[in-house]
């Protein structure tokens, strides 16, 4: 198998995950992840291309100088909120019914569905993307994909539901990576990819709630039957607790998400005696001092919060009672002290934290698999079953130093005889100048090292070079003398 590299890049509120992969059949490796601070995105939507565009472009240019590559396309994440959830069908009439339904088939009609469906306003809408649902054929109803495939009838209907977004979003995309000169390979819609990355297939298929609290935006995509059912973005998460520090504790905010990672932790109630500790903030005179459990106090109002919205959600789908395997809780936001016991003490649901599955090899830090890596993950595992094309140059693998075995040789210079002006000339009076004597050089070896001489070619080539210039730089010495 051909080996390739996948680079993908999650944009999200609070910091840049780019993420590259390199791919040579089914293994995956990922040979770089690294998390930059982002600027220009808010609630998951790029509000200022050029700030975005600016630090993005610092991000990839330390990827390709660590790892001596040059990336050409990239894969990425349309926004999480502002996403409306709509249902369309889609119906065609085969022209033979003995003939097996194909997968083919499935997707000429999820597309069929996508160009039918009626936008209230295409100027400023797009489909993120659609989800099957269902599908029925002569005899049967409801129906998923797998089962529909390999079927026999003379018509096939399909239900979907399809992901509308701002179509603004997309086309600031296109702006920043236009500008850095990088093609899109493929945008995916977050949830989908985020799930392939955490979720297992039984966990899909009976029952369970994916929630994704990022800094700018929590999500909730619930999965019933291995299909997604349903999806709802809260347009706040983790960067909302962070300005609550930032404004109770007077400090800025760079510093309130330290304190917020560091200390950070609901239920005040179970610190036990760690919140009995007070913070002493030492930047300038006055000094300030906060108990830990203030702190704590001020994250667990703002996490009920969040997990109140997702809760209505849940509700709101209609599927609360069909969540067999719970919440599974996955983004940055997930990694807060307290906040799993929290989310299971508030829902009644089994809830469990989602780490990237281990479906890859890693040779970077423990970065690469944290809650906060699922996105670029998840992009990279989709990617690779989409068999998407190389998505950089081929590594630029330095060459290593020839070493060069160096011996003694012996090389013969000529030194002349010292000549005195007594041999050169004589005084007046003692008649006619004596004529001036030759002198006569005399052979002399001196003890150079020079590389050692082995075969033709390049280090043939190389070793009469050296030679060469060993010799004319002992010649010009004894000039000198």
């Amino acid at each position: 198998m051909e080996e390739k590299y996948i680079a993908s890049i999650d944009l999200g509120s609070s910091k840049f995950g780019l993420c590259v992969a390199r791919v040579n059949g089914e293994d995956i490796q990922i040979v770089y992840y690294k998390e930059t601070p982002s600027e220009g995105i808010r609630t998951s939507l790029i509000a200022n291309p050029m700030k975005a565009a600016s630090r993005l472009k610092e991000a990839i240019q330390e990827a390709e100088k660590e790892l001596m590559i040059q990336i050409l396309q990239v894969v990425v994440g349309m926004p999480r909120s502002e996403v409306a959830q709509v249902t369309a069908s889609a119906r065609i009439e085969r022209t033979n019914a003995d003939d097996y339904i194909t997968t083919e088939e499935v997707q000429n009609l999820k597309s069929i569905a996508l160009e039918t469906y009626p936008l209230s306003n295409p100027d400023k809408q797009i489909m993120y993307g659609a989800v099957a649902q269902s599908f029925s054929i002569d005899d049967e109803i409801q129906l998923v994909e797998s089962e529909v495939v390999g079927t026999l009838s003379s018509s096939l209907e399909g239900n979907f539901k399809v992901f509308v977004g701002n179509r603004s979003a997309t086309t600031a995309l296109d702006k920043i990576f236009n500008q850095l000169d990088i093609a899109i390979a493929k945008k995916y819609f977050l949830p989908e990819v985020v799930a392939r990355a955490v979720l297992t297939d039984d966990e899909m298929a009976s029952g369970v709630a994916l929630v994704d609290v990022g800094a700018g935006v929590t999500s909730v995509a619930i999965y019933h039957g291995g299909i997604m059912r349903y999806y709802a973005s809260i347009p706040f998460g983790g960067k909302v607790i962070t300005n609550d520090i930032r404004t109770e504790c007077s400090v800025s905010e760079d510093l309130a998400e330290k304190i917020k990672r560091r200390f950070g932790a609901c239920l005040p109630g179970k610190l036990a005696t760690l919140s009995e500790k007070v913070l002493q903030i030492r930047l300038e005179p006055p000094f300030k001092e906060v108990p830990v459990r203030y702190i704590s106090e001020i994250i667990d109002c703002r996490c009920h919060e969040i997990i109140e919205a997702v809760l209505y959600y849940i509700q709101e789908s209609g599927l609360q009672n069909s969540l067999r395997s719970g919440l599974v809780v996955t983004g940055g936001g997930a990694e807060l002290a307290n906040f799993v016991p929290l989310v299971k003490e508030m829902s009644g649901y089994e809830v469990r934290k989602g780490y990237p599955r281990y479906m890859f090899s890693a040779s970077v830090g423990s970065g690469v698999y944290s809650t906060g890596a699922t996105s670029a993950i998840g992009m990279v595992l989709c990617a690779k079953e989409d068999h998407l094309p190389d998505c950089v140059t081929r590594p630029i693998i330095p060459e290593e130093p020839v070493e060069v075995e160096m011996v003694e040789v012996e090389v013969e210079v000529q030194e002349e005889t010292p000549v005195t002006p007594e041999l050169l000339f004589a005084p007046e009076e003692f008649g006619d100048p004596v004529p001036k004597v030759e002198t006569t050089p005399k052979p002399k070896t001196q003890k150079v090292k020079v590389p050692k001489k082995e075969g033709t070619g390049i280090l043939s080539i190389f070793w009469s070079k050296v030679e060469k210039t060993a010799l004319k730089v002992y010649d010009k010495a004894n000039e000198e003398e």
